[in-house]
């Protein structure tokens, strides 16, 4: 049946009149600015907490370098967030820092510790800013083989248990003899040699003798902080580790250090 063109007219408007009934499309600009804004307000204190971290590990690295005289800046992580809320309180959770190189003298021993690692909690400052102090510590002393060779005045090398060492002696040109010994730990922070025995070539009876003297003097661990006690010790592939750990360490600074924080 044919229609008229105002019915088609009519219809099509009727189309999208029935269209604008639907619920009009929000603006979504307010809830995007209300997101950065919040994205802003936590990224603002991480940022700064991250600025108040690298600060304090900073000085505390160059502190502990002028205490301990390493030729380079020790590695230092203040661990857990917010840092800021540990500053406030005067007390530094955790702490980790690994140094290295730290040079024997005549106050400290005759051998230079080749890395120290330190895992510190509670760790903070005392009131004359002269000495940190820390709760708790757990510690690795890494003792080189030629570091320990020279305190001995043996060639020292790994032997071929973890609790034991080889030493080779230089009888005469072309004659030698290794000889092993086990190491353990004695009180005051002490490494011994003990039961020597000889694993290759003839020892006479003066060398045994000379030997003997020489492993029965222990070696002293005297450039570690305060506080610190060993616990065991290692023959590894590069060294002797000894582990060490005790609580209310106390780390002193020298004179050339206390005019920084500690």
């Amino acid at each position: 049946m044919y229609q008229h063109p105002h019915d088609y007219a009519d219809f099509t408007y009727g189309a999208y009149e029935s269209d604008d009934t639907r619920p009009p499309r929000r603006n979504r600009r307010p809830v995007v600015v209300a997101v950065g804004a919040l994205v802003a307000l936590l990224v603002v204190p991480v940022a700064v907490d991250r600025l108040a971290t690298a600060r304090v590990e900073s000085r505390t690295a160059r502190a502990f370098q002028e205490g301990m005289h390493t030729p380079s800046v020790p590695e230092v992580h203040v661990r857990g967030f917010p840092v800021l809320t540990q500053l406030a309180a005067g007390t530094l959770r955790h702490v980790d820092i690994t140094a290295h190189d730290i040079p024997a003298s005549e106050t400290t021993g005759p051998l230079p510790v080749s890395q120290l690692s330190l895992r510190l909690a509670g760790l903070r400052k005392s009131d004359d800013d002269k000495e940190a102090l820390a709760r708790s510590a757990e510690a690795t002393a890494l003792l080189s083989y030629p570091d320990v060779s020279d305190a001995l005045g043996l060639e020292i090398s790994r032997g071929a248990r973890p609790d034991q060492v080889r030493a080779q002696v230089l009888l005469a040109p072309g004659a030698d003899v290794t000889v092993a010994a086990t190491v353990s730990v004695l009180s005051g922070n002490r490494i011994a040699f003990k039961n020597f025995q000889v694993t290759g070539g003839l020892l006479p009876e003066v060398g045994r003798t000379a030997l003997t003297r020489v492993f029965e003097r222990p070696i002293q661990l005297r450039n570690i902080p305060d506080g610190l006690r060993l616990r065991s010790v290692t023959a590894t592939e590069s060294g002797l580790s000894a582990r060490l750990s005790g609580e209310s360490v106390t780390f002193r600074s020298d004179d050339s250090a206390r005019s920084g924080s500690a």
